[in-house]
């Protein structure tokens, strides 16, 4: 056998995944929590307190401000929230309506990694082995299995569920990732459509705030294009170098570049940083790793070397920000390609012990899901709904029946995929990863559909912002210096009170908001009178106290 390509592929094995069920999977994937919440502390809500300022002209767009002190904010992606929230206003909700747009990112990345598996499977040297007597896979067979697979492995990645469905900028800079790797795949056979993705794909990544990594990824991609055996691809070297240096100047013209160093030789953050390349990148790292091993002859060949050179330079850009998982993030989806080239050349036994691992573990969270929710419509089990009781008090547990239809269907469903992954005769190459997609896709759902009053309760800023109305009354003029910037845009958007967070000697607002810990209580302040201490009913660190002006300290 050659031992540069070990992919053994027959052509049952390179069916494609139904296109309905492809569509359904994204659709699980996507949909949940863009509907029916509130921005969650702490980026989302500090983002979405700038784009709301600027679409409603409380703060410029060049310059945006929380509470009267300027942001590091970048701009690019928090104007296209606050576009959004012009275009969509008064007939969405802001907070939906700023989540629109990063929802369709998100749906994009998911495309584009995709067409990025596709064009890589479609080398030469990415190509299974031909049989003596036929019968492998066809080329655009194969190439398509590939990618389904991939698009498995990235909905299926832990690391993806929380950050991929934030209104923040880190979104934007996935989906440059990705146009930037796609423009990679397809240099050899897309020349027009590749130049100008990659001259897009760079600067968005550099305006999203990640300039560094724009300038490094380009560098990279620019030394795998050199090393290419496709012409078409040499000459595209050039190209990315002309996208890394206008990210470059675009960065030094608008100030964009930021050093965020972090990184300390201590043994707890290494042990902190392995666990959370060990959770953030499950389950796609052993694969990606089983790739590098299988297909390690061909490490050079751009089916292994476009998607592990973005792999690198997000892992480094983690390392260097002190295990920072938004920079982990951009990793992803080179990580899922490089996934999916370990599916031709996977055991038997891997493939069933990964399945194993994915019916137990998702349907036991799936049960814990459920188990909770009954116990907190019925009370019974008695004790899970004291603790829930003790954990959020005041929580109202409405029932949506709409939400619980929703999550009796993916349950449902999740059991036919469960009976027929473990039935006999499956061939499909994306077969492996079908029950951890489907596995995360159904937990994620039930979370948005039967917890998501919980959460929303638990993670927004809402109920903080009503016990401060008790004592502040509406547009009075209120200051918060030291506050946080999340919670500058809670009181601003949702108590629509002016804030002013600047220093305690400008202004002359008749109330005040301080913020403190459970541990560090603000103390008494000359010239105003403490009203009343509060606290978020989900939180157990966090403290307010509320002033006025005037009255003994």
């Amino acid at each position: 056998m050659n031992t540069l390509n070990p992919a053994l592929v027959t052509e049952r094995a390179a069916q494609r995944l139904p296109r309905l069920a492809l569509l359904l999977f994204c659709a699980a994937f996507v949909l949940p929590g863009l509907f029916g919440r509130d921005p969650w502390k702490n980026a989302e809500l500090s983002a979405f307190g700038v784009m709301v300022g600027i679409s409603e002209g409380r703060v410029p767009w060049l310059s945006p401000t929380l509470g009267g002190l300027p942001t590091d904010a970048v701009l690019l992606p928090h104007w296209i929230g606050a576009l959004s929230i012009s275009l969509f206003s008064p007939w969405l909700d802001p907070a939906f309506a700023a989540r629109v747009p990063f929802a369709l990112l998100l749906a994009l990345t998911l495309v584009f990694t995709w067409y990025t598996t596709y064009q890589l499977a479609r080398t030469e040297a990415a190509q299974p082995l031909a049989f003596a007597f036929g019968g492998e896979a066809p080329m655009v067979d194969y190439a398509r299995a590939m990618a389904d697979g991939a698009l498995l492995a990235l909905i299926a990645t832990l690391g993806l569920l929380q950050l991929g469905h934030e209104t923040t900028p880190e979104l934007s800079q996935l989906f440059a990732v990705t146009i930037f790797l796609w423009s990679l795949a397809a240099a050899p056979f897309r020349h027009g459509r590749a130049r100008v993705a990659v001259l897009v794909a760079l600067p968005l990544l550099a305006c999203s705030g990640a300039p560094a990594i724009a300038v490094g990824i380009g560098a990279a991609g620019a030394l795998v294009c050199a090393r290419s055996h496709y012409d078409e691809a040499r000459g595209f070297a050039w190209w990315v170098a002309a996208s890394a240096l206008l990210a470059a100047l675009l960065s030094s013209l608008f100030g964009l570049w930021a050093w965020r160093v972090g990184v300390r030789a201590e043994a707890s953050q290494a042990l902190q940083l392995a666990r959370l390349l060990l959770w953030f990148l499950w389950p796609a790292w052993p694969l990606a790793l089983w790739t590098l091993w299988r297909w390690r002859r061909q490490l050079l060949k751009r089916h292994v070397s476009v998607p592990l050179a973005s792999v690198l330079v997000a892992l480094v850009a983690c390392v260097v920000m002190g295990g920072a998982d938004r920079a982990l993030m951009l990793a992803l989806p080179g990580l899922a390609v490089l996934a999916a080239f370990a599916l031709p050349t996977l055991k038997r036994s891997a493939a069933a012990a990964v399945d194993w691992f994915s019916v137990f573990f998702f349907s036991g969270c799936a049960i814990a899901i459920w188990v909770v929710y009954v116990a907190m419509q019925t009370g019974t089990p008695s004790r899970i709904a004291a603790n829930v009781a003790k954990l959020a008090p005041g929580y109202p547990a409405p029932r949506i029946w709409f939400a619980v239809s929703a999550a009796v269907v993916a349950t449902l469903a999740w059991l036919w995929l469960v009976r027929w992954r473990t039935g006999r005769h499956q061939h499909a190459l994306w077969k492996s990863l079908v029950l951890s997609a489907g596995g995360v896709a159904l937990n994620w759902l039930l979370l948005m559909t039967l917890w998501l009053p919980l959460l929303d309760y638990a993670r927004s800023y809402r109920p903080l912002v009503r016990l401060v109305a008790e004592h502040v009354p509406p547009q009075a003029c209120l200051r918060a210096p030291g506050v946080s910037r999340a919670a500058v845009s809670a009181m601003e958007y949702f108590g629509r009170w002016p804030v002013d967070a600047r220093a305690l000697a400008n202004g002359g607002c008749e109330y005040m908001l301080r913020q403190g810990s459970i541990g560090s209580v603000p103390g008494a302040v000359e010239g105003w009178h403490m009203l009343t201490t509060l606290r978020r009913p989900t939180d157990r660190e966090e403290l307010f106290v509320v002033y006025r002006r005037g009255g003994k300290p």
